[in-house]
């Protein structure tokens, strides 16, 4: 059985044998911002099961085995060229720790229920706030969370599952800066075998403000506004047009590349580290930040409004140049650049927030030119962007390729809910890229839609 205990990231798993039971926990120690601490605690928890643990540290994505020191003072493992110091109680010895993919298993252990207990913990020095003790470690972080899953206000329907999805967030949340990473793997792939494998540990403005969002409507107001500083100080750091995404540390070093050495998860390479991305004109992340920048607005005192909105304005002044270009879209397509609908309903929400922020008077800019060129893009996606014989908006100016991203598009106030290209859209959504497993497709790349986003192979649905 696998689980996360109550409500916390505390990882828990459960091994039912024939001889007995065992409980592994797995954790990270909150507040290790210096410190990081890794802990595991391994419980007997019934009768006699035989265990066996093994620990390959491999630095530099595997290009590295590193050497060991056998632990002469209760600390396990030192290891370079990057150490990594660790505390044990009941260390595994020096015979069972593995530094080659080649060496042998180590012998097995048997967890006695009650009487065995034993933990690592792995880091570099102990965490401010919590003893350093595992057991102590393990209380410490489990109320951590308990608090933070306190604070929640959500009391819809399904809140063990709202609760659990914003523990997830906040587990993403880079504490230094207060950016929110879309996703702490990479390579994982969409399809076994197939190459859409992204690198995904970096921070997405985009994704950012969805994420930003929930937790501020859930409780977890002083979470958003962090991450919408990070966004600000990152910004300022980068002349010029803002870009897409950027690393958690607010740098912009994202170059991909292929690591060839590397066979990837169940074959499926290519293993790509960074993001080419990073680089491309993404026009609708400018509506979906200012959208969440001015519900941030109307949720903080008058003291902060200001600012917020300024940077809603820099947004629409920087976009208003760019707005009529192709782009790649929220798919981050790597074939031709096009005009994407999603694109230009998101730029006419820039300006719309930024016709607004001024309309209140908590900035100052362009209104009538802002209010021409929204009714301007408004008139050019109904023009270009919808099929009148079948009644739905496109993916792209031209086309008839359906898109799942104007769902989202038609929720941002471009139209009423029951305008029928909306209600037209939407029923073509769900019926064309619905799948079996009450997931929607982001949009087809099979039969005659292969190559649409100028990549091979297919979109995962399981």
């Amino acid at each position: 059985m696998r689980r996360y205990a109550d409500n916390s990231m505390v990882h828990e798993i459960e091994w039912v044998t024939e001889t007995g039971v065992v409980r592994v926990n797995d954790f990270m120690v909150p507040g290790g911002v210096e410190a990081p601490q890794v802990v595991r605690i391994v419980t007997g928890v019934q009768g006699d099961v035989p265990m066996r643990s093994l620990l390959r540290t491999r630095p530099e994505y595997g290009l590295v085995v590193p050497a060991s020191t056998a632990p002469t003072d209760g600390t396990w493992p030192s290891t370079s060229p990057r150490p990594a110091d660790g505390c044990g109680h009941r260390p595994p010895s020096p015979s069972r720790r593995t530094t080659n993919s080649a060496t042998s298993t180590p012998p097995s252990r048997s967890a006695r229920a009650r009487q065995s207990r034993s933990a690592w913990c792995g880091g570099r020095g102990s965490t401010s706030g919590a003893a350093a003790g595992p057991d102590a470690l393990l209380q410490y972080t489990l109320d951590h969370w308990r608090e933070w899953a306190d604070r929640c206000t959500y009391t819809g329907d399904d809140r063990a599952e709202v609760l659990r999805s914003l523990l997830t967030l906040s587990a993403l949340i880079y504490a230094p800066t207060g950016a929110i990473v879309a996703a702490p793997t990479t390579s994982l792939p969409e399809e076994i075998g197939g190459d859409r494998n992204w690198d995904y540990r970096a921070s997405w403005l985009r994704d950012g403000a969805f994420a930003a969002t929930a937790l501020a409507r859930c409780g977890y107001l002083g979470e958003a506004l962090a991450w919408k500083d990070w966004v600000i100080r990152s910004c300022a750091g980068t002349p010029g047009r803002w870009r897409i995404m950027y690393r958690v540390d607010g740098t912009t070093d994202l170059r991909e590349e292929v690591l060839a050495h590397l066979p990837g998860y169940e074959g499926s390479a290519p293993v790509r580290i960074g993001n080419g991305a990073a680089d491309q004109l993404q026009l609708d992340v400018y509506g979906e930040l200012a959208d969440t920048l001015l519900e941030f607005a109307l949720g903080v005192g008058p003291d902060a409004t200001p600012g917020i909105a300024a940077v809603i304005v820099d947004l629409a002044t920087e976009l208003e140049p760019l707005w009529a270009e192709p782009d790649m879209g929220v798919w981050e397509v790597r074939g031709p650049r096009r005009h994407f609908v999603h694109s230009k309903v998101m730029a006419w929400v820039t300006f719309d927030r930024a016709v607004q922020v001024i309309e209140r008077g908590w900035a100052t800019g362009p209104l009538e030119r802002w209010k021409a060129l929204r009714e301007a893009i408004h008139a050019e996606v109904c023009e270009k962007g919808f099929d009148p014989e079948w009644n739905i908006f496109t993916q792209s100016y031209g086309s008839r390729e359906l898109d799942a991203a104007l769902l989202y598009a038609m929720l941002a106030g471009f139209l009423p809910a029951d305008d029928k290209r909306v209600i037209g859209t939407i029923e073509a959504v769900q019926r064309e890229l619905g799948t079996e497993s009450r997931l929607l497709l982001r949009y087809r790349t099979e039969g005659e839609h292969v190559g649409v986003d100028g990549l091979s192979g297919d979109e995962g649905i399981s």
